[in-house]
């Protein structure tokens, strides 16, 4: 009979112990899930902040601003247009069979 007690007290306190370890396993992953979710949180604000941010940088007059800030840009306006024209005399619309000649300066 104490040899059943003795395999009784035992095969319990392997059963408490597995409780023990599984509750406190049980108890890390939550706290790592709540970690997660408020880092999913916290990313999911940035992106929208980031998103704003972009919307705002991207407006047509900063853009121009900036066009005409740093790269010196200017508005295109028939006084500074400049027009090139073909010293050859061949128009843009030349035969299939005079563009694929090879450019040789030597006209057919």
């Amino acid at each position: 009979m104490t040899r059943l007690n003795l395999v009784l007290l035992l095969a319990v306190l392997a059963s408490a112990l597995f409780l023990v370890h599984t509750q406190y396993q049980s108890r890390r992953l939550f706290t790592e899930l709540d970690r997660a979710t408020a880092e999913a949180r916290r990313l999911e604000t940035e992106h929208q902040r980031l998103q704003v941010e972009k919307r705002a940088q991207a407006t047509p007059l900063r853009v121009e601003k900036l066009a005409r800030a740093q790269l010196q840009m200017r508005t295109a306006t028939p006084a500074i247009t400049q027009y090139v024209s073909d010293p050859a005399g061949v128009t843009a619309a030349a035969s299939p069979s005079q563009a694929a000649a090879p450019a040789t300066g030597v006209q057919p």
